[in-house]
């Protein structure tokens, strides 16, 4: 769902601010979510899921502000190469919050399946890569890279037993929509949501139901059972999830070098996967 979503967005790209149109998305999650609370259990949990919920949804909106803010100023290529980055990062910050260890294996297969998915960005293509050079706007994507690893090392920490997923989920949204909004406020940004209409209100959808509500949702128990570290992992696999799905969807080929790179990313995934922490 994930990886759907870097498809959807493209079909969104340019129509307004990508700031605003995270907001429309979360806003829209989070007008479909409140229904949960008709159950008087999960309005009882709300006050003490909240705050903690809001944490977790500042750091996840913080990456996507990073993101759309880089992409002013650097290309979708740079910051897809940077992303790789994001699984290392989550694991070194384990070392801190959680006492886990990056034993010299797991390192060496972090760099294979870093390998391996920049080959997917990259396309197999040397003199692409070695044109690859950092600018202002990867020092931004940098910053929501490592915002984006936080938001997975304080869905653990702030995970209490007890906790009712789903109003979790809306706490999460919920924060990460005022952070949103009060960005756009400083940046002077507007909201502009009435060019949002047609096929292009039905992307916006998808992305609130799918790749919004559902995945927080699965990232949320995730992270309780597997772990911040083995979590990230996965996301080593979107590139070349999106490279299957092109092919399907809009028939853009996959060479055997890009094909090669996609194997290297999914066994060095399963290798950290099945790594104990």
């Amino acid at each position: 769902m994930i990886a759907s979503s870097f498809l959807v967005s493209a079909e969104l790209s340019g129509l307004i601010d990508s700031i605003s149109i995270t907001l429309y998305r979360f806003v829209i999650a989070v007008i479909v979510l409140s229904l949960i609370f008709i159950k008087k259990e999960y309005r009882q949990k709300f006050a003490s899921t909240f705050l903690r919920g809001s944490v977790v949804g500042i750091f996840y909106a913080l990456y996507f502000i990073g993101m759309f803010k880089a992409l002013e100023t650097t290309t979708v290529l740079n910051t897809s190469t940077l992303y790789t980055l994001i699984p290392l990062i989550t694991a070194i910050l384990c070392i801190f919050f959680f006492k886990e260890k990056i034993s010299k294996k797991q390192f060496l297969v972090y760099l294979v399946a870093m390998f391996g998915t920049i080959i997917v960005v990259f396309k197999a293509d040397l003199d692409l890569f070695l044109s690859f050079s950092l600018n202002s706007g990867d020092i931004i994507f940098l910053l929501g890279s490592i915002c984006m690893a936080f938001y997975s090392i304080f869905l653990k920490v702030l995970h209490r037993k007890g906790d009712k997923t789903l109003v979790f989920v809306f706490s999460t949204l919920l924060g990460g929509s005022i952070a949103m909004f009060l960005t756009m406020q400083i940046l002077n940004i507007p909201l502009e949501w009435e060019k949002i209409e047609g096929d292009y209100f039905y992307y916006v959808l998808y992305l609130a139901l799918a790749s919004t509500i559902l995945t927080l949702f699965l990232y949320q128990k995730s992270a309780a059972l597997l772990g911040s570290k083995k979590l990230m992992a996965y996301l080593y696999l979107s590139p070349a999830i999106v490279a299957v799905m092109s092919y399907f969807w809009h028939g853009v080929s996959i060479t055997w070098s890009v094909f090669f790179g996609i194997v290297v990313s999914l066994f060095a995934t399963i290798i950290l996967l099945k790594e104990k922490v």
